[in-house]
């Protein structure tokens, strides 16, 4: 009973720290607003000159916010406002990229409106007007094939803007989809320190749920888990960016599919000594999204460790993340770093699987998508996409192991955050390295 209490206050004390941890929404919006002007002054110049791009015109409405502008707003503009026009053009002399809004308000402390609507009432002749004055070289909206986040303009905002626009300067529009998802792809050094404590707190929530204070073998099921996770992040006034998934493997129960594992883990299955569970979980602070997924084992009467054969399975997992993370490179295409991995995880004797997505602003964000589970030879247009430095992603692959004391295939499914810098690669915020066990 005293061991008992002590886990229990030890919990207490944890989740006590962790909310610690997270601001008050007042001290949040500061926080957020000086990431964003960090970024605009630092980041977008950055990109603006990378891509080569001097105009870059972003539309968007109230309620059909562009993807892209909604990562531009500051704190206390949960919506844009009416039709809200950004432009942003850069001068490469000066490396300095000027932020201006077609509005009837300044978007925040950094970006000024530039519309007298007294002056000028029709809001597309005084966006042209810019656009002569600053008579770029390129015009760049974002409208996007591959990437959703980046074709946030709508097809009424488009046709208003060309029939608005000079013949002289239709020529000059381009795609702004390098821009764009350049600006959502790229962490700012502030960025990555809140990312590191962001993901270590998702490990602490998920060292949580795997314990005994939230599990007990044959009573709780994993959808208890799965809304243990729900209430806990709204509990510490978090978010999730989707619904978590526990799910299990055991010796007795056939290796499903990735369709059959989503589509029935909602159903709840009691969990049992025994068993090898499995999360999906990631939450949302200060616009930064984790993603991470984990395997815990659910000790017998009389055992102190797991299986030395689901040990050695896990270490499976953690070579394919090695094989895999050292083909990183930058200028490589995701579909490059895919085929380059697989055959040389292939050679190593293992079974992989690997569909690891860029990772920040948005969940499943823009940049190099590299592998998804039902297009392992490649995936055409994200995948061929380059990586870049100071960016990050969600390294989420599986491998799959025979166990023959289970007399059946098991799959080691991992997925940890991890950062592509000038220094290379790195985990935000270690891995798992062994099994979380649940007494």
């Amino acid at each position: 009973m005293r061991y008992i209490l002590l886990v229990f206050l030890a919990f207490i004390t944890a989740t006590q720290t962790l909310k610690s941890q997270i601001l008050p929404e007042r001290d949040r919006a500061s926080l957020i607003d000086k990431i964003l002007a960090d970024r605009f002054d630092h980041v977008l110049p950055d990109i603006m000159d990378r891509t080569g791009i001097d105009m870059w015109i972003l539309i968007t409405r109230e309620y059909n916010e562009d993807p892209v502008v909604k990562t531009m707003l500051p704190s206390t503009w949960l919506n844009a406002r009416r039709r809200t026009i950004l432009v942003f053009s850069y001068d490469d002399t000066k490396f300095k990229a000027e932020k201006l809004a077609v509005a009837r308000y300044n978007i925040g402390d950094n970006i000024t409106s530039a519309w007298d609507k007294e002056e000028e009432p029709d809001q597309w002749k005084a966006l042209i007007k810019i656009i002569e004055v600053h008579n770029p070289e390129k015009i760049a909206l974002n409208y996007s094939e591959n990437y959703g986040i980046a074709d946030g303009i709508s097809k009424t905002d488009y046709d208003a803007f060309m029939n608005v626009l000079p013949s002289s300067f239709k020529s000059k529009v381009v795609s702004a989809e390098p821009l764009a998802v350049g600006w959502i792809e790229t962490r700012s050094a502030v960025e990555m320190q809140l990312f590191e404590e962001l993901v270590g707190i998702t490990h602490t929530i998920i060292q949580e749920a795997f314990s005994s204070k939230v599990i007990i073998p044959g009573k709780t099921t994993t959808e208890d888990v799965v809304w243990f996770l729900r209430q806990k992040v709204t509990d510490m006034g978090l978010e999730t960016w989707f619904h978590p998934t526990i799910d299990i493997q055991r010796s007795d129960e056939p290796l499903e599919n990735h369709i059959t594992a989503f589509t029935n883990h909602n159903e709840g299955q009691v969990i049992l000594p025994g068993d090898l569970l499995h999360c999906d979980f990631g939450i949302s602070y200060l616009r930064l999204n984790t993603d991470v997924q984990e395997h815990a084992y659910v000790l017998k009467d009389g055992e102190t460790q797991a299986p030395q054969f689901l040990v050695d399975a896990f270490a499976k997992g953690n070579q394919v993340q090695d094989i895999f993370t050292s083909n990183f490179e930058t200028g490589k295409t995701g579909n490059m770093i895919l085929k380059e991995s697989l055959t040389e995880a292939k050679a190593e004797g293992l079974r992989p699987s690997i569909y690891t997505h860029p990772l920040g602003l948005y969940g499943h964000s823009a940049g190099p998508t590299i592998g998804m589970w039902d297009s392992q030879d490649g995936v055409p247009g994200t995948g061929d996409y380059k990586l870049f430095e100071n960016t990050a992603y969600a390294i989420e692959l599986n491998t799959t192991v025979n166990i023959s004391e289970w007399n059946k295939d098991i799959r080691i499914m991992l997925e940890e955050d991890g950062f592509w810098g000038p220094k290379g690669f790195k985990y935000i915020n270690k891995r798992q390295e062994e099994l979380i066990l649940v007494d």
